[in-house]
């Protein structure tokens, strides 16, 4: 990847304001609703964090990128990427965000 394609990425703190079953999905997921400020707004998206309980998700900061298009996934339309670490087990850690950043923050 070059430096430009790296830093045309958006990535933004957001907000989890909702946590839905994703029963469809062919791997485990949650559908996952990130508010993400003035400007940008709520926007949906399919996450594979199941090792996280829907109470650990609601109201939790995350980094995301939001400028990759929409993505179909089931009968549900994903439209930011939630990013974390993959751990050896094959789970998602999330990226931690300080308490002080706010949605929409963009990420440096």
């Amino acid at each position: 990847m070059e430096a430009a394609q790296f830093f045309s990425l958006d990535m933004r703190v957001g907000q989890i304001v909702r946590v839905e079953d994703f029963p469809e999905a062919r791997r485990p997921a949650w559908k996952l609703f990130v508010e993400f400020g003035d400007g940008i707004g709520l926007l949906p998206t399919s996450a594979q964090v199941t090792n996280y309980s829907a109470e650990e998700l609601q109201g939790r900061l995350v980094v995301a990128a939001i400028n990759l298009g929409t993505k179909q996934v089931g009968n549900f339309l994903s439209q930011c990427l939630v990013l974390g670490a993959i751990t050896d087990d094959g789970s998602v850690a999330l990226l931690e965000v300080p308490k002080t950043a706010r949605p929409g923050d963009p990420i440096a």
